[in-house]
């Protein structure tokens, strides 16, 4: 197995995080440091080690869905000292979360310690649709949802997929849209609508594929059912 997703299987972090790790020299095997992330590791007989501490495959898998409220971060700790989701999932044992919320953005979150579940949800060539419910400073004209549908130019060059922009209503001075998405840059949505020159002022994820959010309030957070599992593994 490669080491990459042996760390993953664990449940440390995603594939793709996982690579981070190891090309910033903090994943070891059999105690000598690890560069490369094609390493071979047996699952049986080799020790890896992540920032000094030993790690090995779960004997069980954990999916959790959770409401992130506005105000708290994706990551385990924060060196602001500001909240994390893991203050409101503590269930003691090792989870991380499926993708990113920012601190500002609210709503659906998924946290596992299974690497390859979290990899086919959010690696960009399986193009899984999340949907957002957003909210932006002042009305948007025809053509810029055109622009935002077709994919837009970001302030670091790179170009977003096609997206679907659906106007809900304008709400005074506030126009109300829901937008589906099928990837997962950073700040992917704030910075389309910066792109054509609005504001987001409230974002919130309702839905991943059909699976929606449904019946948790904010910083409520439950375990997956069976069927929801399955769904999620095989959208």
């Amino acid at each position: 197995m490669r080491i990459n997703k042996y760390i993953a299987e664990c449940g440390i972090a995603s594939r793709r995080n996982a690579d981070k790790l190891i090309l910033e020299g903090r994943v070891r095997l059999n105690n000598k440091p690890v560069t490369e992330c094609g390493v071979d590791v047996n699952e049986y007989n080799d020790t890896v080690t992540v920032d000094g501490e030993k790690i090995s495959l779960p004997s069980q898998y954990t999916y959790i869905v959770f409401n992130k409220p506005k105000g708290c971060i994706c990551s385990s700790s924060d060196e602001k000292g500001r909240k994390t989701v893991f203050d409101y999932v503590d269930i003691g044992k090792r989870l991380f979360t499926v993708g990113r919320l920012d601190f500002d953005s609210e709503g659906l979150l998924l946290l596992t310690n299974d690497g390859e579940f979290a990899n086919r949800l959010t690696h960009p060539s399986n193009e899984i649709p999340k949907t957002y419910l957003v909210k932006i400073e002042g009305e948007i004209a025809e053509s810029e949802l055109a622009t935002l549908r077709k994919g837009v130019v970001l302030d670091d060059g790179t170009k977003t997929g096609k997206a679907k922009v659906k106007p809900i209503r304008v709400e005074g001075n506030l126009t109300r849209l829901e937008v589906t998405i099928h990837e997962g840059k950073n700040r992917e949505i704030r910075r389309m609508f910066e792109a054509v020159g609005k504001n987001v002022v409230f974002l919130k994820r309702i839905s991943i594929g059909e699976f929606k959010l449904g019946g948790l309030s904010r910083g409520e957070w439950r375990y997956l059912k069976d069927n929801e599992i399955y769904y999620l593994n095989n959208i």
